[in-house]
């Protein structure tokens, strides 16, 4: 095996769990985290400037010919949390099962993200041991607490933005290299987030006077909250089809048969169609055409033959692009259309901008991925699903990606933030390739 891998695994081995309430969080990982990166690449330490920030996060200068057109690279330091009883392997000890192509390293955070945090290290490592200088500025930017939206990444923006720093291109995880996911494209796919869709939690709450079960009113506080939570289920926000959408789709019709060729290539007509089908044809499709909601925690009365004096429930919501905080907030009180049920904004942020997917920054990623990935993958703009860190940097950059340089299967991908994660050694290694190939030509 690799030092490259060798590396990769003991940084893997360090459980990095971040939590909403930082009270329960164990820095010392975080600590040795730092100290074990300092060892592990030396000439990076030597090479670049390294500064924390927010306690935890860590923020590299590689300083170039011109300061002007910097190059962020990010990702991030936590990882979420495990129950260990579910993995087939442990979480934290990064085994490497199979031979050859089969070789596949298990570990949380192998994909979710230090996959990239380490990849884009070994590529940092690689040229500033052998004097290279970049052509303009380039920063790392590793956040500590992404996973629980904390405020490490936010941090950073603050510590650029006073500098007048206003980076040329961002690139944060994203989508990956992937198969089939687009129905009938016959290609593998680089899937560049050119904008995510934004994230919101809103509490509903619904009271009553209370008592004993044994004589519950009509309408208790639980039936009215399950009532305003079905209304939602059945009345979903409305398809669209935004232009992130429409991007991805007309870069692939080429690589489709017809009719999808027609359809995916004629949007302007056929776009409200295609929303309605997308929708139908499980929650990934589903979650690019149209804002999500769907009640996640659920609270009710403290004990089983007690009547809830208030029943609460938190909806999670993911905006698609073009809807609002405000906009959304709106529905979800028509829909319900109960005035005895509260709905309250715990925490918001609306979508992100729109990065162009023309230009000098989106011809650098997609020569990346085509000169160290495959020259048949196809480079396409889409829609992320999830949040990340670099929702922040559209307030500092107008080019703000989201793309994790690895090929991944379907089973991959769903074993993030889920039991054994995973990622094959030589996918892996072929996205240090690639960050070290989007570095040269900063």
């Amino acid at each position: 095996m690799s030092s490259s891998v060798d590396r990769f695994r003991e940084i893997l081995r360090i459980p990095t769990v971040s939590h909403a309430d930082e009270g329960q969080t164990d820095w010392a990982p975080f600590a040795l985290f730092m100290t074990t990166i300092e060892r592990l690449y030396p000439a990076t330490h030597e090479t670049l400037e390294r500064e924390v920030i927010d306690s935890h996060s860590l923020l590299y200068r590689w300083r170039g010919k011109e300061k002007a057109g910097a190059t962020v690279l990010m990702a991030h330091i936590d990882v979420v949390d495990v129950v260990p009883g579910e993995w087939e392997h442990p979480p934290f000890e990064a085994h490497v099962l199979g031979e050859g192509v089969d070789a596949t390293i298990h570990a949380r955070g192998a994909i979710d993200d230090k996959g990239s945090l380490v990849a884009i290290l070994e590529a940092v490592e690689e040229l500033a041991a052998r004097g290279f200088v970049p052509a303009r500025d380039v920063y790392l930017a590793f956040g500590h607490n992404e996973e629980v939206a904390g405020s490490g990444a936010r941090r950073i923006v603050d510590a650029l933005r006073e500098r007048g720093i206003r980076p040329d291109l961002v690139l944060d995880e994203g989508g990956a290299v992937v198969d089939g996911v687009v129905p009938g494209v016959t290609v593998p796919t680089a899937m560049v987030g050119v904008a995510e869709r934004g994230v919101m939690t809103l509490l509903l709450t619904a009271r009553e006077n209370g008592g004993h079960a044994s004589t519950p009113p009509a309408m208790p506080a639980t039936a009215r909250l399950a009532r305003a939570i079905d209304r939602l289920r059945r009345r979903p926000f409305p398809t669209r089809m935004v232009a992130p959408v429409r991007a991805m789709l007309t870069t692939l019709a080429p690589h489709t048969p017809q009719p999808l060729r027609t359809l995916f290539g004629s949007l302007a007509l056929t776009g409200p169609l295609v929303a309605a089908v997308f929708s139908r044809m499980g929650p990934e499709m589903n979650a690019i055409v149209r804002t999500t909601a769907v009640a996640t925690e659920l609270q009710g009365a403290p004990g089983e033959n007690v009547l809830a004096t208030t029943a609460r429930a938190s909806v999670n919501i993911r905006l698609l692009t073009g809807d609002t905080v405000r906009s959304a907030t709106q529905r979800v009180r028509r829909v319900i259309a109960d005035p005895l049920v509260e709905v309250e904004v715990r925490h918001a942020s609306d979508p992100s901008a729109v990065s162009p997917w023309r230009g000098a920054q989106w011809r650098r990623i997609a020569q990346a991925v085509t000169s160290t990935l495959g020259e048949d993958v196809v480079t396409t703009p889409y829609l992320q699903l999830g949040a990340s860190d670099s929702r922040w940097f559209t307030a500092i950059s107008a080019h703000v990606y989201r793309f994790t340089p690895f090929h991944l299967t379907r089973a991959e991908r769903d074993a993030l933030h889920s039991h054994n994660e995973r990622i094959r050694v030589d996918v892996w290694l072929r996205g240090i390739t690639f960050y070290r190939a989007l570095i040269e030509k900063s």
